[in-house]
């Protein structure tokens, strides 16, 4: 047996204590160099990702029932990456301390918004979005690129007014794009209206260039085709002071 064997046949409780040392990145890369090393590390609940959660989120986060979603410790830790951006918010927006849930401050005649840490141009992606406060006039949850402005004057829907976002008004059912409201959702007669505390699910099919909805995991069609090849980023723009959303990313869809 050559020293290149007996590196990546060390047992389980030399890995976790070899890996709980190493950076995400890191941890990555080594998952890359042998079968066994991916083995330990593609168990999403062991030691090693839970040491990680606890060093980068709070106890309080961990434990809420806003990431009962996301029930493995790596999944937590991924949707944390993928929470919201406090340097990629409005003014009048603060994100909390876990970083998963946005505080819209009091502030009169103006609309708010927030994109998430990371964009997205390939692949198909997931993530839940609640409003846990009023949704005011004008609610919109969906899409960005890095171009759409964050803030505006007055009480508007700001996601979708310019042709950089693309959204859905909770408040009227309107699809929202380019400063028009392009048709009614979900195409259900009488479709009912989003209740607070409901979980939106976003569904972005970069590959498909679609958006698409859920609303308690009944799939509502798809919203948004022939999206632009661009970089998308998880959006919302509110109205209502003191209200709170929050985003936690899922990964890739599960169909069906």
């Amino acid at each position: 047996m050559n020293e290149t064997t007996i590196v990546t046949h060390l047992p389980d409780n030399i890995l976790e204590a070899i890996f709980s040392y190493l950076d995400l990145r890191d941890l990555r890369n080594c998952s890359l160099v042998c079968k066994n090393w991916y083995r330990y590390l593609n168990d999403e609940n062991n030691d090693v990702w839970r040491m990680h959660c606890i060093r980068k989120l709070a106890e309080d986060a961990i434990k809420s029932d806003l990431l009962s979603s996301v029930p493995t410790y790596k999944a937590k830790l991924r949707a944390f990456f993928h929470a919201w951006n406090p340097n990629d918010c409005s003014r009048n927006v603060y994100i909390k301390p876990s970083g998963f849930t946005l505080h819209r401050n009091p502030v009169a005649q103006s609309t708010d918004g927030s994109r998430g840490k990371i964009g997205f141009r390939q692949g198909r992606h997931a993530w839940e979005v609640m409003w846990e406060g009023p949704l005011g006039t004008v609610a919109v949850v969906g899409i960005s690129t890095r171009e759409a402005s964050l803030q505006c004057h007055g009480y508007v829907a700001l996601l979708g007014a310019d042709d950089q976002s693309w959204g859905w008004n909770l408040v009227d059912n309107h699809l929202l794009h380019n400063g028009d409201a392009i048709g009614s959702y979900p195409l259900l007669n009488n479709a009912p209206k989003y209740q607070v505390g409901e979980r939106i699910r976003v569904i972005l099919d970069c590959d498909d260039n679609t958006l698409s909805f859920e609303k308690n995991y009944e799939f509502l069609g798809v919203a948004f085709r022939d999206l632009p090849d661009k970089t998308f980023y998880p959006t919302v723009s509110a109205v209502y002071g003191n209200t709170e959303v929050s985003m936690v990313y899922l990964g890739h869809p599960l169909d069906g």
